[in-house]
């Protein structure tokens, strides 16, 4: 019997773009895409644009879908369910990305096997990465650092190299730009082979609007934030309320418990009262976050199974 070699089979590379009223730089995105990788898909999933961004982006070429619900986390959601490829490069639709460094970040990922790779953005024009941006940036990049033992040095980077195996064992449950917070934490959360490559960032093209809002993103970092220390180490978050209403009890009680030795009466009974309640709640408190430290376990060990399920990279 002969045995026949078994031959290389390249891997379906596709360009997932989300975008909103880019009309200015979707046409410049898809063909600049298109020469780093000319053997690709490229996909631009519109977002309810009211310009002409669903007609530039099929006049270069690129195979346009739609997605209703508002937001960038719906977007990337519909985008991961939809389209089948083997390794997945998403990037804006607003031509900042470098897209010759697409090519690198994808060699990069199927060469060492790697389930994410992240293109940090290096910028010298100031418009085109705000430092309401970089302060966000360096708040959460800190605080997944705390949390999980290491990070990404640009945690908000939105290009972005992923595998099959990532892709589809993702379940997506944010709305807005939150959505790269939460693709780092599912990658560093399952402990999954990941790395980055510096690549350019440039401003946008003239008559090209950026959807950010400082005070509202700002805000959505901040929720993010809280969430994760709630989510991820609910023992640390619940046990640090515990011991907040913990320490709030015995300052209230010092003068109780000075007066009963003296006397042998507690005359304030309303103070007396909200002490145990105060001691209640900071038991309480630290029971919830042991059980929810047992479910957030074994949500974890169900995402890891789902991830093993799917081949690595390089293995068909």
């Amino acid at each position: 019997m002969t045995v026949g070699v078994r031959e290389a089979v390249e891997p379906r590379i596709a360009v997932i773009l989300p975008c909103y009223n880019e009309e200015a730089a979707i046409g410049q995105t898809v063909a600049a895409f298109r020469a780093a990788l000319p053997d690709a898909a490229i996909y631009v999933y519109d977002n309810n644009s009211s310009d002409r961004t669903v007609d530039y982006a099929r006049a270069a070429g690129a195979i346009v879908r739609t997605e209703r619900m508002q937001g960038k986390g719906h977007v990337v959601r519909r985008m991961f369910a939809d389209v089948e490829a083997d390794v997945y490069v998403m990037a804006d639709g607003d031509a900042t990305y470098d897209a010759g460094a697409a090519p690198l970040l994808v060699e990069r990922l199927i060469d060492e096997n790697l389930d994410m790779v992240v293109g940090s953005r290096r910028s010298e024009v100031e418009l085109a990465y705000r430092r309401g941006h970089r302060l966000g940036n360096r708040m959460l990049t800190g605080m997944l650092a705390q949390l999980f033992g290491r990070s990404f040095s640009d945690i908000l980077s939105g290009y972005r190299v992923f595998s099959r195996r990532f892709v589809k064992s993702f379940p997506i449950l944010s709305a807005g730009f939150e959505i790269e917070t939460e693709i780092s934490v599912h990658a560093l959360e399952l402990r999954m082979p990941v790395s980055e490559i510096e690549t350019e960032y440039g401003a946008r093209p003239e008559g090209s609007a950026s959807k950010l809002s400082t005070y509202r993103d700002g805000w959505r970092i901040l929720k993010t934030i809280l969430n994760l220390y709630r989510i991820e180490r609910p023992v640390l978050f619940f046990g640090n309320i515990g011991l907040l209403l913990l320490i709030l009890a015995l300052i209230l009680a010092i003068p109780l418990i000075a007066t009963y030795a003296q006397t042998g009466l507690v005359p304030r009974q309303p103070t007396a009262v909200l002490v145990t309640g105060l001691g209640i709640l900071a038991s309480l408190s630290f029971f919830c976050g042991l059980i929810l430290d047992t479910v957030t376990r074994g949500r974890r060990e169900m995402r890891r199974l789902a991830y093993l399920a799917l081949p690595a990279p390089g293995e068909r």
